[in-house]
């Protein structure tokens, strides 16, 4: 193999059951005084309180700003970033899923290098100081933003999902406690299920692929397809949520470092417009987006169709590559994923705004890493067929 690749993680990932018993120490590593970015949900249910604890036990204050929402805005950033900045906080910790996560990336990054944080996207700004040490502690299994050198914020005045990526990004530490998933309510198990089978899934497709995210990306698409159902029918099975919050965390080491691809790129701006949670708007593209990127990744489809299908032994790449995608969209149906149009986006709004979806996509740079690259008149073809895809159909056909 010609020339050379880069890997990054974070400086440590400590996981398994319990985990979050070490917050303290991993805090008294890094500084003094905590902000503790989460949500409401994780206040109500009693987590915010028990770090808490974890950090009081290791004589360590700290403040709490916990109004991030599902889609992370600059409004959030900018409040959590007053609160730090007001009390001088030298750690952050982050509690909660994907969202609360990538909040505190971005006010971890605009504490010490100053700005707005829409002034990173693109590498628009340079990032000179190290931002302040950055704890990341999931409470579902999808996102990986753990382990990720990526933020996603949603610029209030454009709508739109701003994706910045950029090695200061990346949490100095990671907490993987399955236990904290158990509470996840299945529709959100569903979701963030998906979002982190969309991870592992781009990653091995994407055209910035490497040997070790390829290993890691199918370790997650088999354990995810083998436990994801389990843990949605039985949030107590612990034993699958293991299993899940592992995957998740191998999902995010493999797209931080080969990207993702088509689905991501069109997934941003359904959220930004109709504001559907990510890993949903994620999960009413990806059966249809493999379908359109399907003969530009036979082999890579077929391998995928190889691990999760061992039996079939005799079985051509072509045939594997739709066994895998059948699989895909069956596991959507039983997961009780809905089209755009069952979600309850409205149709002359969707029409009216389809093609600056189109065009925000690719600003992404995204669907350029996707194995066949669509054009612009394909991805609003992709939009239309997306909004009432049948996942429950055994064929579906792309309507120009």
């Amino acid at each position: 193999m010609g020339g050379y690749s880069e890997f990054r993680m974070p400086n440590s990932v400590i996981y398994g059951q319990n985990s979050l018993t070490q917050l303290g120490e991993q805090v008294v590593a890094h500084g003094n005084k905590v902000l503790l970015i989460s949500d409401r949900i994780m206040e109500k249910i009693g987590l915010v309180k028990k770090c808490g604890k974890y950090l009081e036990g290791s004589d360590v204050s700290y403040v709490s700003y916990l109004d991030v929402n599902t889609e992370p805005t600059d409004l959030h950033i900018n409040e959590a970033l007053n609160l730090c900045l007001r009390e001088q906080c030298d750690v952050i910790v982050a509690v909660g899923g994907g969202s609360c996560i990538d909040a505190a990336k971005a006010v971890a990054v605009v504490a010490t290098n100053g700005g707005y944080i829409g002034d990173y996207m693109g590498g628009n700004s340079t990032i000179k100081e190290q931002p302040i040490p950055l704890i990341a502690i999931p409470t579902t299994a999808g996102t990986g933003s753990e382990v990720t050198n990526v933020t996603v914020i949603t610029n209030t005045k454009e709508d739109i999902k701003m994706m910045i990526k950029h090695p200061s990004f990346l949490p100095n530490v990671a907490i993987v406690d399955p236990i904290l998933t158990i509470s996840t309510p299945p529709p959100v198990t569903a979701a963030t299920g998906i979002d982190a089978l969309c991870h592992a899934i781009e990653a091995y497709i994407s055209r910035f692929s490497q040997p070790l995210t390829e290993n890691f990306a199918l370790s997650a698409i088999e354990a995810i397809l083998n436990h994801l159902r389990i843990a949605y029918e039985d949030r107590e099975n612990l034993d699958a949520r293991e299993k899940m919050a592992i995957a998740s965390m191998q999902a995010g080491l493999a797209f931080t470092n080969a990207s993702v691809t088509l689905v991501h790129g069109m997934s941003r701006p359904i959220g930004a417009l109709f504001h559907v949670p990510h890993g949903i708007s994620n999960a009413m593209l990806l059966p249809a987006v493999l379908e359109f990127t399907k003969e530009s990744a036979i082999d890579a489809l077929a391998t995928i169709g190889r691990v999760i299908s061992p039996e079939l032994k005799t079985s051509t790449n072509e045939e594997l590559a739709d066994v895998t995608i059948n699989k895909i969209k069956q596991l959507c149906y039983d997961l009780n994923i809905p089209n755009m149009k069952k979600w309850g986006i409205d149709e002359n709004k969707f029409q009216q705004v389809v093609h600056k979806m189109a065009t925000d996509a690719i600003a992404s740079g995204s669907p350029a890493n996707n194995p066949k690259v669509p054009s612009h008149q394909e991805i609003v073809d992709l939009y239309y067929y997306c909004f009432d895809y049948d996942f429950q159909a055994s064929k579906n056909t792309i309507k120009s």
